[in-house]
């Protein structure tokens, strides 16, 4: 049997099924293909979180992969309570890697999948108050602030770039010139694609060294984040 046959992959009906979930995004439209949920989007995932757990696992820091819904995979579920949108479903597919022993509570990597583009990202959107203060207490350094722009600088390289900081200013009791100032007034740090076009190698046995490549770029900000605000 061909190898290649037997490599996990995402199933090329899944930007199709994603399309048309967006366009019919109810309980009614959903459990009607419920079974095409499972076989273009759930086993296909599954199989791929699978596929990477072992190349993810030799990475420094290694990458946890759950294959389970809610786990590596995110749920395709919307939390509607506190939100005006009511749409039930989330028409993309979100895949995410992490350090440590859960999800979000550490820096991670990020693969979404949407009805018509693809995106990777890394980092941790909101750090706790004592990683905060490890964070500021890093990057005002010559060099902790030299690793981390050249941890975003790898990042840049495939794509991804830094989310806008969360302050308007520098906190209170900081001065400094760019590119610190920039860094201080983020509450996290997030690198991320925007929009891509979904790469055919997704579909294909290359799925798996496709992902890899793009994932070890972003490692760099992982370990640094891994290592200084999260040890």
């Amino acid at each position: 049997m061909d190898t290649d046959l037997l490599a996990p992959r995402l199933d090329e009906d899944l930007p199709r099924f994603l399309t048309e979930l967006s366009q019919n995004n109810t309980k009614d439209w959903f459990d009607a293909h419920r079974a095409r949920y499972q076989t273009s989007y759930v086993e296909p995932a599954l199989a791929l979180i699978s596929g990477l757990a072992e190349p993810l696992g030799r990475l420094a820091p290694p990458l946890a992969t759950v294959p389970k819904v809610n786990g590596s995979l995110r749920r395709i579920n919307r939390d509607v309570r506190f939100s005006r949108d009511k749409r039930p479903y989330s028409a993309i597919l979100h895949l995410i890697f992490f350090t440590g022993d859960h999800a979000n509570r550490g820096p991670g990597v990020h693969v979404v999948v949407g009805p018509d583009h693809f995106g990777v990202g890394a980092g941790h959107w909101a750090f706790e108050p004592a990683q905060l203060e490890a964070y500021r207490a890093a990057v005002t350094t010559k060099a902790g602030a030299k690793e981390l722009t050249a941890a975003i600088g790898k990042a840049e390289a495939i794509g991804c770039v830094a989310d806008e900081p969360q302050l308007a200013r520098v906190p209170r009791g900081y001065t400094a010139e760019e590119p610190v100032a920039t860094m201080l007034r983020r509450k996290g740090v997030v690198v991320r694609t925007h929009d891509q076009p979904i790469p055919d190698e997704l579909f294909g046995p290359d799925a798996v060294p496709f992902l890899m490549t793009r994932i070890k770029a972003l490692m760099p900000l992982v370990a640094w984040l891994d290592r200084t605000v999260y040890a």
